[in-house]
């Protein structure tokens, strides 16, 4: 009889140590004590896995040989060596997880992070063996559960984290069908680099391997990189990548603006492709060291201090392999058309490295109802991408259900066709000169240049602000077009004359 898991059985196990906490722990703060167990058990039943097929293969004295097992569980360090501690469960913990650190330095330093396992306040050792109880209760060995499928339920935990704390979701949380979408348009490929400069929990450096191995592709071979500011998320990203069965992985924990990980020879590392969610319009960052970047990054300008999202772009198109490099940034709609970062905004648009803006729908993050875009740029277009930029406007393809919106799998095909085929389409897409979007005066907004057409009545879903902005810049536009004509018709009376 098989002991696999299934998906939802995993889903439940998963939250019934959520459940456990409920009582005792912040919903936010779950994630601070669930993964680091979750990582611990699955460690450990790897690890006791990978000793019995040593020793079915060749004979008991295979279980200590260095090659039987990809990482180091140190004696006395291991999952039953705690649950059996009668007392002070939260220092035998601590002590156990510094000890796997310490052995596997190059592939685990720092990845059980720092939560306060012995405040026996808020962890007495009741509750901290009820939950070693809990996971006790499955084998998560590679046969019983695979690294996808793990990773798969680790991700169902982080977005029912996301629902059940209801702030900062969107912090830790991308919505994954929008991800999806990003690197089907990005399209990766085997022995690439691949970078996210604000990673959370490496949702979109997964889906950039998922997509690899849909297609039937080599992944191993694939470099990813990420770097997130907050400690524990950091960790849970790493934990996030080794539980998808990710090895050729480096994410590190830091301010991306202020001190970008990557770096070689004084300059920025370059890398194939970048996808990225980064924090929107945030007004705390490094201002006046960007101004004077060491990293030569500010090649657009230095964004307002109330507004770091052209600082994040900025970053990111420094960070493109010059030929292959190529991005897709989720950003918020301001980005496309507020004034104070017009010149920013024109300067990237006649680099010509901007190659599709795409407009998403509202709803789809998780305790936000806003809406976003999608930004796509690349180092070196396709000859007949030169000089244009197709728009694509998707705010009608999404799908909402249980209070949360998505896109199905024909959104995500439509949207990605209409990029892949890079031409007008009534229904969807506009490829605009960079000279007509001069005439707009390098205002981005969706609605100046495609909308979708609609016959049976639906609402416009356009915001107060583009319907704005898409009105004075057509006003600007038809007063320039008047002052053409006066001063032609002026010049032909001059002729006359």
């Amino acid at each position: 009889m098989s002991n696999k898991i299934t998906q939802s059985e995993l889903e439940t196990y998963l939250w019934g140590s959520a459940v456990l906490l409920r009582d005792h722990v912040d919903a936010g703060s779950y994630k601070q004590y669930i993964f680091p167990l979750l990582f611990f058990k699955r460690l450990n039943d790897v690890y006791n896995e990978e000793t019995e097929k040593a020793i079915k293969e060749n004979g008991p004295e295979a279980a200590d040989w260095e090659e039987t097992h990809s990482f180091v569980l140190p004696e006395g360090a291991r999952w039953n060596d705690v649950r059996n501690v009668p007392q002070n469960v939260g220092k035998a913990i601590t002590a156990a997880f510094r000890t796997i650190e310490n052995a596997n330095v190059d592939k685990l330093k720092g990845i059980f992070g720092d939560g306060t396992w012995t405040n026996k306040k808020r962890l007495p050792d009741r509750l901290l063996k009820d939950l070693l109880e809990h996971f006790s209760s499955r084998t998560l060995s590679l046969e019983n559960c695979p690294e996808d499928e793990l990773g798969q339920g680790y991700e169902f935990l982080i977005r029912k984290f996301a629902d059940d704390s209801g702030h900062g979701a969107q912090e830790f949380y991308t919505n994954r069908t929008v991800v999806h979408l990003m690197t089907e348009m990005l399209k990766p490929e085997p022995g690439e680099s691949i970078y996210d400069p604000t990673c959370g929990t490496a949702g979109m450096l997964i889906s950039a391997i998922a997509y690899l191995k849909q297609h039937g592709k080599e992944w191993r071979n694939v470099s990813l990189y990420g770097q997130e500011w907050n400690t524990l998320t950091t960790a849970i990203a790493r934990m996030n990548l080794f539980l998808h069965g990710i090895e050729d992985f480096q994410i590190a924990n830091g301010d991306t603006l202020l001190n970008p990980a990557f770096v070689e020879r004084r300059k920025l590392k370059k890398f194939d492709m970048v996808v990225a969610n980064p924090p929107y319009s945030i007004s705390d960052w490094s201002r006046s060291a960007f101004e004077s970047d060491r990293y030569g990054r500010n090649i657009l300008g230095v964004p307002p201090q109330g507004r770091a999202d052209y600082a994040f772009i900025q970053h990111i198109l420094v960070s493109m392999n010059q030929g292959t490099g190529r991005c897709a940034i989720l950003l918020p709609h301001g980005v496309l058309f507020r004034n104070e970062e017009k010149e920013m905004r024109e300067k990237l648009v006649r680099s010509d490295m901007l190659e599709c803006v795409i407009g998403l729908g509202p709803n789809l993050f998780y305790n936000s109802p806003m809406e976003a875009c999608i930004m796509i740029c690349r180092t070196e277009k396709p000859d007949d991408h030169k000089g244009h930029i197709l728009f694509i406007n998707a705010v009608n393809e999404v799908t909402r259900k249980n209070a949360h919106s998505f896109l199905e799998p024909q959104h995500i095909e439509k949207i990605a066709g209409a990029y892949d085929a890079f031409k007008s389409d009534h229904d969807i897409a506009k490829k605009v000169s960079i000279r007509d979007v001069e005439k707009n005066g390098f205002n981005l907004s969706l609605p100046l240049y495609v909308r979708p057409e609609s016959s049976d009545g639906s609402e416009d879903c356009r915001t107060i602000q583009e319907c704005y902005d898409g009105w004075r810049s057509c006003s600007r536009s038809t007063i320039s077009a008047y002052q053409e004509l006066t001063a032609l018709l002026g010049k032909e009376a001059k002729t006359d004359e």
